[in-house]
């Protein structure tokens, strides 16, 4: 609650400023010889180019922004410091109406140029660093590499089957035989010792009788 109540008196504050800064720039203009519907554009034209001046500010802190916020800031600031009495109003010199009468085409000139302006700027290119000498060395011939002469793989023992009875190798050549005429292919020894209930090396010596 408390912080909307005081964004409500800023907001108030900003618009009693901006009427009393636009009436006083109303009041000189119209006292410099601007009458009509003129004399209510000038302080559109100074407020509005002190506004995006402001803007651009934000994004681009360049001399050439700079200079046109102080020349918006020092239009409306000198309204309002001229309309406090230090003026007479009923006889304004010659000086402050060519002002007056020069402002929109400066006004214009300063808001064509902040506009084509870019605001973004290639950075500064840094200076490139002078290359380190490189002193030549005589190369050094490698050493040739070491040819070893690779050791003969140990012979591997040949591996001993059980003994296989001659009544099993028969039993085991018919499922052989069986599953050739169903299937079409030689039965394989890891079949062979499922369908006879074998372990494994005896499977693979009657396996290998059958081939």
């Amino acid at each position: 609650m408390t912080r909307s109540i005081r964004l409500d008196a800023v907001l108030v504050q900003a618009v009693i400023a901006g009427a009393l800064s636009f009436a006083h720039l109303h009041d000189l203009a119209e006292a410099a010889g601007q009458t009509g519907w003129k004399a209510w554009a000038y302080p559109v034209s100074v407020d509005l180019l002190l506004v995006a001046v402001w803007r651009r500010l934000r994004t681009d802190r360049s001399k050439l922004a700079w200079f046109w916020f102080l020349v918006a800031l020092t239009a409306s600031l000198g309204a309002n410091v001229a309309t406090a009495g230090l003026l007479d109003l009923e006889h304004v010199p010659d000086w402050l109406r060519i002002l007056v009468a020069g402002w929109p085409a400066l006004a214009f000139l300063g808001g064509t140029l902040l506009a084509h302006q870019p605001a973004d700027r290639a950075p500064a290119q840094e200076p490139a660093t002078q290359p380190v000498p490189v002193v030549d060395r005589p190369e050094m011939p490698e050493p040739a590499p070491e040819i070893t002469t690779p050791e003969p793989a140990p012979a591997l023992p040949e591996a001993a089957h059980p003994p296989v009875p001659p009544a099993l190798v028969d039993h085991a050549r018919k499922v052989a035989t069986d599953h050739r005429t169903r299937t079409g292919t030689d039965i394989d020894t890891a079949t062979l010792r499922a369908r006879l209930g074998i372990p494994e090396d005896l499977a693979g010596a009657i396996a290998a009788q059958l081939a």
